[in-house]
């Protein structure tokens, strides 16, 4: 049997196990100019930093309500793992990974935002999804939404979008990225990587009509060199560019890497449409190639965010080292190949309480404008030990927050 430290590890799924790799890496916030656009003073490409940063308290409220409304039982109440996407007819559909179900208890009177609790009991499912019209989260979708490939294994959603059925087909369906993990021994109990795949959604009604696998690793033998695409995506000029990570190992790489890949438009469901960059170019059936990290001081967590600011890419991350479960970094690049630049200045934002930790930065386009950007953050309890138990206690602690933030001239 499992002694209790790993049984909360497992338990509190991507949370703690992105905690743990964000810190130490950065979250990167890109845009994707032209492949040849490498130049600073090149197609509006200029050097980005953040300028300043405010917490969204309107988004983060509206999560906590939709948490604490105990009416039904087979319903979001805590996740992470944070990614949207905009649906033609205007709803947002929120993509989590390891979630909680159930209902959440509040005591008469309640006091502080810590007082509501859940059973130590309540349903934890590996992935699920929220539809919000008009800035309000209306329901859950039946959970989990992508059951498990086989025993042992499941599947985390990561980033999505809307596109063509097939290149130049006027029917749109949504495509969502998934990770696909296998249960390990240490140090991999958070899950060995092990795929990237492609679900197809219908619209308007969000039924899953197939999984794709896209990009398999079983056949690396080093689980800290498989790659996992979809952390974050852009759209730019007929391609999806995805980007994605390694896990590393905390003990010998203490920054992990960014990959990148390109689908042309309405081709994410197909592996033969994908293009790995391989360090000089892009190629299919290529073994990518890292376009950021050292292995040191720069790099990426599994989980990072990329988007495109002008003619600028902008990377965010948690900050490496010992503020990588606090501040969240910054870098910029003209392409999305690279060179990327910094980390730049860090920001941090704000946390419930001591023994707590934020990651997996996630930029959410479709709710920014007017020069601001909002991002996501996760926060979970810094300790593994007994996290299961601290998560019921105070169900804040697994919800998303948000900030808003302004960029500004880097170098």
């Amino acid at each position: 049997m499992p002694d209790d430290a790993a049984r909360a590890r497992r338990r509190t799924g991507t949370g703690i196990a992105l905690a743990l790799t964000l810190v130490l890496g950065a979250v990167l916030l890109t845009g994707l100019p032209q492949d040849d656009d490498r130049r600073p003073d090149g197609a509006g490409c200029r050097p980005r930093t953040v300028a300043s940063f405010s917490a969204d308290s309107t988004l983060t409220s509206e999560f906590a309500r939709y948490g604490d409304d105990a009416t039904r039982t087979d319903d979001w109440t805590g996740g992470d793992g944070t990614h949207s996407v905009r649906l033609p007819d205007g709803r947002l559909l929120w993509l989590f990974s390891d979630t909680y179900l159930g209902r959440v208890h509040r005591p008469p009177n309640p006091v502080g935002e810590s007082t509501a609790w859940r059973d130590t009991t309540a349903p934890l499912v590996r992935n699920s999804a929220v539809l919000m019209r008009d800035g309000r989260l209306e329901g859950t979708l039946p959970a989990p939404l992508f059951p498990d490939p086989a025993p042992d294994q499941w599947r985390w959603p990561v980033a999505a979008r809307v596109e063509p059925r097939s290149p130049g087909s006027s029917e749109r369906v949504v495509r969502v990225l998934l990770w696909v993990r296998t249960a390990g021994q240490h140090p991999w109990i958070y899950g060995v990587p092990t795929a990237t795949e492609v679900a197809t959604l219908s619209l308007p009604g969000l039924r899953v009509e197939s999984v794709v696998r896209v990009h398999d690793q079983q056949q690396v033998a080093d689980p800290s060199r498989r790659v996992l695409f979809g952390t974050t995506l852009v759209e730019e000029d007929g391609w999806t560019y995805v980007f994605g990570g390694d896990d590393g190992r905390p003990a010998s790489r203490p920054a992990s890497h960014a990959y990148a890949a390109r689908v042309p438009e309405g081709g994410l469901a197909d592996p033969a449409a994908w293009e790995y960059w391989n360090g000089s170019d892009w190629q299919t059936r290529a073994r990518p190639r890292p376009v950021l990290g050292d292995g040191r001081r720069t790099g990426v967590g599994s989980a990072f965010s990329v988007v495109r600011d002008g003619g600028t890419y902008v990377l965010f991350t948690m900050a490496a080292g010992a503020e990588g479960l606090t501040a969240v970094a910054s870098y910029w690049s003209c392409s999305p190949t690279g060179p990327w630049h910094g980390p730049a200045r860090e920001f941090t934002p704000a946390l419930p309480g001591g023994g707590t930790a934020a990651y997996n930065p996630q930029a959410h386009p479709e709710l920014s404008g007017d020069g601001r950007l909002v991002l996501s953050y996760d926060v979970n309890w810094l300790e593994t030990t007994g996290a299961a138990v601290m998560l019921s206690r105070d169900v804040s602690l697994y919800r998303p927050r948000f900030v808003t933030v302004r960029l500004g001239p880097g170098r």
